[in-house]
């Protein structure tokens, strides 16, 4: 992977879910549902809708709106729904890794969509293999399909069997689940990847974000709870089943920092309420005189808001970028990846000439991108450029569902912050310390996972495997 393409850490997937009580066409609900969860995941595509004792699947490598048109969507007739957007963490960038998985077994069959990284995914596969279980793909949702399979036969109660999968497996996971009879919404024990409820008249949704809610319009009834089984069957009955006593909620504090939508709510917290208060507490932290406060978009631009409000100095939109430039478009060679950036983010010379600007970014990960935009606002005629950090330096590696396997890759992990500011170019260096963080999210410690930042892991993971790559 290059180091364009790693300067950002890339989305933990996205999954939604619709039960229809009210004549609704389930397969648009669900692709405009997976629409709006674009930015979690952007090389792949699915929906599975049930008809019936049949299950019809599509699914593809592109965004929502390559995979799918009229012609399929019609095609998707049924009564029930779930759809996935991928990007791997684990399990190659390929056609069979794409989901939702349609698993046949001995008593029916069901589909199944996943976000998250189960760290015990290899033991188990080997185990499962050693039974007999042959796998057709490379991510860990094929392993927890096979277990829900398997216990399946054995007990036919779906909320016994899918206790058993959970004590199972390890690591993060929202899934959504087609039973023969059921829409099944579950949540990993620490929350650590987000799932919510909604409801539009008498069916209803499952989705990753609130956001997904939105576009179908569908009302926000709560979060699914960490170790939370939902089931939801066509009377609209909904059973609710916690495997866990309530204890200490992990959720990914990046949700926060960069992968959610700015306008979704997430365990009760919005997301751009929290990038601009961190832009504010960062202000407070590390104040600079300056002239013009500038965001990165995406990432930057709500906490350099915050970030300006609070120093007083001007907020300016000092970098465009390109919004039909995606993360699947065409990277330059090695030579020509300084024109990559430039294709991507260009400076806005009269907002920056002469001017001492504060660029605002949600994270640091190689540097590489980072000291090139400096370079470009330096060319075009920045004074000065003080580079301020919404988060933390980013130390050590995820094995949750954050494509960054090893520390290696982390240029905070080897560099004090004098030295990143010196790789960078930047005038001045100031990032988020974790308690702001955590301040400006109206957290603790118990709230959210910060693994990332302070090598805090709450579970034993995997540190000898290097992760080739969601669920």
């Amino acid at each position: 992977m290059s180091d364009f393409t790693m300067e950002k850490m890339k989305e933990a997937c996205g999954v939604f879910g619709i039960i229809n009580n009210d004549n609704f066409d389930v397969a648009r609900l669900a692709y405009y549902g997976l629409y709006s969860l674009q930015h979690r995941g952007q090389e792949s595509a699915g929906i599975a809708v049930r008809n019936g004792n049949t299950i019809l699947c599509h699914k593809d490598m592109g965004l929502a709106h390559e995979v799918f048109d009229k012609v399929i969507l019609n095609q998707l007739e049924g009564t029930v729904a779930i759809g996935h957007v991928r990007y791997s963490t684990t399990g190659a960038s390929e056609i069979q890794n794409a989901q939702p998985m349609v698993l046949r077994y001995k008593n029916g069959n069901m589909a199944i969509a996943h976000n998250g990284n189960l760290v015990n995914a290899a033991e188990l596969r080997e185990e499962l293999e050693g039974q007999g279980a042959i796998f057709q793909s490379t991510n860990d949702t094929e392993v927890i399909a096979n277990l829900i399979s398997r216990y399946r036969v054995l007990n036919p109660n779906i909320a016994d069997t899918l206790k058993k999968v959970m004590g199972d497996i390890r690591g993060s996971y929202a899934i959504t689940i087609i039973t023969p009879r059921r829409l099944v919404g579950m949540r990993d024990p620490f929350g650590i990847r987000p799932l919510c409820l909604g409801k539009i008249r008498n069916s209803y949704v499952l989705a990753s974000e609130s956001c997904a809610l939105d576009a179908v319009g569908a009302d926000f009834i709560r979060d699914v709870e960490p170790g939370e089984i939902i089931l939801i069957d066509h009377e609209g009955n909904l059973e609710s089943h916690l495997t866990v006593e309530k204890g200490c909620k992990k959720l990914c504090i990046f949700e926060h920092v960069y992968f959610a939508r700015p306008d979704s709510i997430i365990d009760g917290v919005c997301t751009q309420q929290t990038r601009v208060e961190a832009g504010r507490i960062l202000a407070r932290e590390y104040p600079v005189e300056a002239d013009i406060v500038c965001g990165t978009p995406d990432g930057g631009v709500d906490a350099a808001l915050g970030f300006s409000r609070e120093s007083g100095i001007p907020y300016g939109h000092g970098l465009i970028k390109n919004r039909y430039v995606g993360r699947t478009f065409i990277q330059p060679e090695q030579s020509q990846r300084d024109s990559g950036v430039s294709i991507k983010f260009n400076p806005v010379r009269s907002e920056i000439a002469g001017k001492r600007v504060v660029l605002i970014d949600d994270s640091i990960v190689r540097g590489t991108t980072t000291r090139q935009i400096v370079q470009m606002l330096k060319k075009d005629g920045a004074k000065e450029v003080h580079m301020r950090i919404s988060s933390p330096p980013y130390k050590y590696p995820c094995f949750f569902g954050i494509d960054t396997s090893t520390r290696k890759q982390l240029v905070a992990s080897s560099n004090s912050v004098e030295a990143i500011r010196e790789l960078i170019g930047a005038d001045s260096l100031g990032y988020l310390s974790l308690e702001g963080l955590l301040e400006s999210a109206n957290g603790t410690k118990c709230d959210y996972c910060t693994a990332c930042f302070d090598g805090d892991y709450f579970m034993e993971v995997p540190f000898e495997t290097e992760k080739n790559s969601c669920g």
